[in-house]
């Protein structure tokens, strides 16, 4: 695999394949302490991260590999100018595979044009967080038995959020799954992943109170209003405490409900539900290291070094959602996002995808173009 951008870039059954072998090293760690011997993990992240570098990075060591990388742009020679498809072209003569968080949307598309290893997208700008998806996933499956069949609540920054992004794509072709999203009017989720819904035909719902809904959900991922999203602080100073969740509200919920959050958090979930069976968020991050190490040992082809314990279950599940085809097009515009990458770095060529109705976006963020 050249690279992970985007979490519907697997199918359902890698991404079942990828839980079960995650599933597999959490029963035997041991079995995979040296499988990775003399390979290297870069960790380029020009945006500062706590739990994702540190979990590529525990992962990595923790199969017996090597990593090297930088934990801010500001220490990187993009502080001099340099180009994202220059610091990643750089850094693959370095490394044997590449994990890159970048601020603005669609950087890692742009950077693994020349990267000659392969290249895993940890987060760039509101758009995806694929291996977050993964650790959702994971945590899901490990604490419901499955993915399909549930009612998802998806509360807090809808519209920034990219925690919130690749998962919904992601779980939109799990077979019966209900959506609620619940936010301000001002961060509901991107009008593009609504046509994903209906293209779907997945029925959701908008909602504003946490009350209104709670005690139907199965599972509720709660999000921080993200300051680094807003251009404008008193939005963000309005929009930051619209959201808490307590113990009164979380007795109105189901008893076998799950709280997910990617973190860090602010304070949308209060400290009194930390200690609550339902709350899984920092068993989340625990799951994190080991679907990274199961990803990790996938893009290098190594999956296949050690015999799993677990049986290799192969699934067989209809296909409800394929990935929306699109082709490139010629276009003479720019892409207007603000927080795209092609947007802000002049260098990068202009490239528009046109899916089957013609509608013609950004390649690197998605962004409809207006013609």
């Amino acid at each position: 695999m050249k690279a992970l951008l985007d979490a519907c870039d697997l199918s359902v059954e890698q991404l079942d394949d990828l839980i079960d072998l995650a599933n597999d090293i959490i029963l035997d760690q041991k079995r995979y302490q040296d499988i990775c011997n003399h390979k290297i993990l870069a960790t380029t992240f020009f945006e500062p991260s706590t739990r994702t570098r540190l979990s590529f990075e525990s992962a990595m060591l923790s199969l017996g590999g090597k990593t090297l990388g930088f934990p801010s742009a500001n220490v990187s020679s993009s502080a001099k100018g340099e180009s994202v498809v220059d610091t990643i072209w750089t850094v693959s003569q370095y490394a044997d595979i590449i994990a890159m968080r970048h601020p603005y949307e669609g950087a890692p598309y742009a950077a693994i044009e020349r990267s000659d290893v392969p290249l895993i997208n940890a987060g760039d700008g509101g758009h995806h967080h694929p291996t977050q998806t993964l650790t959702d996933l994971l945590t899901i499956s490990r604490e419901k038995g499955h993915l399909d069949h549930l009612v998802y609540g998806f509360c807090g920054d809808l519209k920034y959020g990219r925690t919130v992004h690749s998962l919904l794509k992601t779980l939109m072709r799990y077979e019966d799954v209900h959506f609620i999203f619940i936010s301000p009017k001002e961060l509901q989720i991107p009008d593009y992943l609504k046509d994903e819904l209906h293209r779907a035909g997945i029925h959701y719902q908008e909602v504003e109170t946490i009350e209104s809904c709670i005690a139907s959900l199965d599972v509720l991922y709660m999000t921080r209003i993200q300051r680094e999203r807003f251009s404008d602080i008193n939005e963000y100073e309005r929009l930051k405490d619209t959201y808490v969740l307590d113990l009164p509200k979380l007795n109105l919920s189901k008893k076998e409900m799950i709280i997910l959050h990617p973190l860090p958090r602010v304070n949308e979930i209060a400290t009194e539900v930390d200690d609550d069976p339902k709350a899984k968020y920092f068993t989340q991050v625990r799951n994190g290291r080991y679907v990274r190490m199961a990803l990790i040992l996938t893009m290098l082809g190594l999956d296949h070094k050690v015999k799993r314990q677990t049986k290799d279950v192969k699934h067989h599940r209809p296909v409800l959602l394929e990935k929306e085809k699109r082709i490139e097009v010629q276009y003479t515009g720019i892409c207007k996002n603000s927080a795209c990458i092609s947007y802000q770095d002049e260098r990068i060529i202009k490239r528009f995808t046109s899916n089957e109705n013609h509608v013609i976006r950004c390649y690197y963020c998605e962004a409809k173009v207006d013609e």
